[in-house]
């Protein structure tokens, strides 16, 4: 492992962390860059990882592929699986023991195994420990981190005091913004996905550096290409039905009973539109039960070439979820062309416009519930799904991962390890 007086002196080199854009970057100059910029080792700790779905695993997923892609060696600390993802493969894993989640059996958190992380940690000297959960397992890891003078990011993704009041847990919204804040002004540096999350993060009292690391968005998997007209009539929608889109974790906290209620009222106006909710979570039995006729569609949790087929085959997107860090379901439905109906923050507020969707104020649940029931016809719906597919072209992977690079970087030259 580089010293870290061996780490700055690489990086007083010129490019100074400059990353040029796709395409304009001659081959000569990256392999020059590639040379001259330092590998990173550096530890993973995550409580979620795939085959698990969720915006935090594959996100992460993400970001690991590019930091490995980039020569950085990666030790990956998780909870162990009955499956496993072959999309990516450590240089080094440390799996611990399993425990399901009160209340959210789909995701699970890792046995704080002392003995076993300190010595994968030993064992692969990192750089960095970036922890990206907050629970009993990314506590161990900041504990060892800190006490072997290793550098620590962390991230925030889950605003899990938020989450709190949706399962009739309120009395603990207090003591989790209390932990988390303690938790992340422990580390050195909190990578958070937006500039809401940021401000959220500061106002609840965080003060170690902060950094934005955007998301992507996969726009060859997320495209309007896939359209399957044998979904729509698997759906009940003929040519003139306006279907409207959900996909994400069926939570409480999504509040996917709003968007049920507007599409019900919808139905009950005569219009013709069909509601399909994607996605899988504690709170499918209440939403199943809301719908007593069995007008909406639930296709249960899809992944990959399905998922892609699920978006192209809609007609507009519809996100009632106020407790969101960024929301990676805003960017695949843009991608596949479809306009967003979304509350103005996190990732809608930086990708929806006029042309592309409608932003409503999160105070605001009527007009929401307004806008459903008012949106155009299915031609100037196609327009403004061309406007979203335009409005988040740029908005791939690279950007996040160099993002990411460069804050480790940092973090490593400041000379906390």
């Amino acid at each position: 492992m580089p010293s870290t007086a061996a780490l700055k002196r690489q990086f007083d080199m010129p490019f100074k962390f400059n990353f040029k854009r796709s395409g304009r970057q001659s081959a000569q100059e990256s392999a020059v860059e590639q040379l001259i910029r330092p590998k990173l080792k550096i530890a993973i700790v995550t409580e979620t990882w795939p085959p698990e779905i969720n915006g935090v695993a594959l996100s992460l997923l993400h970001l690991c592929r590019g930091l490995q892609q980039q020569g950085h060696k990666i030790l990956l600390i998780r909870p162990e699986q009955s499956r496993s993802d072959m999309r990516f493969e450590p240089e080094q894993e440390c799996l611990v023991i399993a425990h399901k989640i009160p209340k959210y059996p789909s995701l699970q958190f890792g046995r704080p195994q002392w003995l076993k992380v300190t010595h994968a940690i030993e064992q692969f000297q990192p750089d960095v420990v970036h922890v990206v959960t907050e629970g009993p397992l990314g506590l161990l890891a900041l504990q060892v981190a800190k006490m072997k003078n290793i550098a620590i990011s962390s991230g925030f993704h889950s605003p899990f005091q938020e989450f709190s009041r949706f399962f009739d847990l309120a009395f603990l919204v207090k003591p989790i913004q209390h932990y988390l804040r303690w938790f992340h002004n422990n580390t050195h540096l909190t990578c958070v996905p937006s500039q809401d999350t940021e401000r959220a993060l500061r106002q609840h009292g965080v003060t170690c550096p902060i950094q934005v690391i955007s998301r992507g968005v996969d726009h060859q998997l997320f495209s309007p290409t896939h359209r399957c007209e044998e979904m729509r009539q698997h759906w009940g929608a003929t040519a003139q039905t306006k279907v409207l889109l959900y996909v994400g974790r069926l939570s409480p906290e999504k509040e996917i009973d709003v968007l049920i209620d507007g599409y019900l009222q919808a139905r009950e106006k005569q219009q013709n539109v069909q509601l399909v909710i994607v996605g899988d979570g504690p709170d499918k039995e209440r939403l199943q039960r809301m719908d007593q006729d069995r007008q909406v569609v639930f296709m249960g949790n899809l992944t990959g070439q399905r998922l892609a087929e699920a978006y192209a085959s809609s007609d507009v997107f519809v996100f009632a979820s106020r407790v969101e860090t960024f929301g990676n379901v805003v960017l695949e439905a843009m991608a596949s062309g479809l306009p967003v109906l979304a509350y103005d923050y996190a990732c809608a507020h930086v990708y929806v416009n006029s042309h592309s969707g409608w932003l409503v104020d999160v105070k605001n649940l009527q007009e929401f519930i307004a806008q459903m029931q008012n949106l155009p016809n299915l031609s100037e719906l196609r327009q403004m799904g061309q406007c979203a597919r335009e409005q988040v072209k740029d908005a791939g992977w690279q950007r996040p991962v160099q993002q990411f690079e460069q804050a480790l970087y940092q973090l490593v030259i400041q000379g906390h390890s």
